[in-house]
């Protein structure tokens, strides 16, 4: 089994948890308790917490197999940036992943491709895992603009990264029209991209399935099975599930089963 940045990967799924703007040291610590050594091992697990919760978070999770991020970066190291956390500050606290222009980053917060990917780059050179977030708007999506606007971001990576890089990320696809719209991705639609990024990054890196890509569009317990299941699925980013225990874990439990059948579905030959 390959192994990347001192943990496995291919074979193994990646689960991470994005709690968002949420918490407070009360309810963290009882959602920490409720997940440690409660996440199969079978699978790879972080939980990418607020800025001021990273102390908390390293404490709780010190000596457990769940990996903690953070949910953002300055693309700068050091200097008179204030308001700003540098990739150094983060591994300071231990974190292994840190979310990089995710879609409420690029639409609240105006971030452009270009930011996204020195944000990257600042955090491999700080030796954390970027888990490079994309994705298309209700709007891209209805004018047949989905695959348009993820080479746009996509391309944007390899300006600035080299293979040996790009080989070192973790991809993130956010169908920003299924969050909040009413309207739901089918494994169909998931499948299509996550297969096009797949395609993508088989010519920019010597094997593409050592990157796992991951589906972060509004994921439950009920609906992760499915999505798992992809043949270009390698675990999920979760988001209001991942505040609540139980259906984190059950969405955890779904990877597993997911990761054990093989990717085995009814979806052949992407990879």
């Amino acid at each position: 089994m390959a192994r990347f940045d001192g943990f496995e990967c291919m074979e193994r799924k990646l689960v991470v948890g994005n709690w968002k703007m949420n918490g407070d040291l009360v309810s963290n610590q009882a959602l920490f308790e409720q997940l440690v050594d409660r996440s199969p091992s079978s699978i790879d697990t972080a939980l990418c917490v607020p800025f001021p919760y990273l102390a908390q978070g390293q404490r709780a999770l010190s000596g457990s197999a769940i990996m903690l991020g953070a949910q953002n970066l300055s693309e700068f190291d050091a200097g008179a940036y204030t308001g700003e956390v540098s990739g150094r500050m983060l591994s300071d606290f231990d974190c292994r992943f840190v979310i990089v222009g995710h879609s409420e980053r690029r639409t609240v917060f105006r971030e452009d491709d270009q930011l996204v990917a020195r944000k990257a780059r600042a955090a491999l050179a700080a030796g954390l895992v970027p888990i490079v977030c994309v994705g298309e708007s209700l709007a891209e999506r209805d004018a047949g603009q989905a695959e348009d606007v993820l080479l746009r971001q996509l391309e944007a990576l390899v300006q600035l990264l080299d293979g040996a890089s790009l080989a070192r990320l973790v991809i993130a696809y956010e169908p920003v029209w299924a969050i909040g719209t009413g309207r739901a991705a089918s494994p169909e639609q998931v499948q299509e991209i996550l297969s096009f990024v797949r395609r993508w990054l088989s010519g920019h890196v010597g094997n593409s399935r050592a990157i796992r890509i991951l589906y972060g569009g509004s994921v439950k317990a009920d609906s992760a099975a499915a999505l798992f299941s992809l043949p270009d699925s390698d675990g999920g980013l979760i988001g209001g599930a991942s505040l609540v225990a139980q259906q984190f874990l059950e969405i955890c439990e779904a990877a597993a089963k997911a990761a054990q059948d093989g990717n085995m579905g009814d979806f052949k030959g992407s990879r």
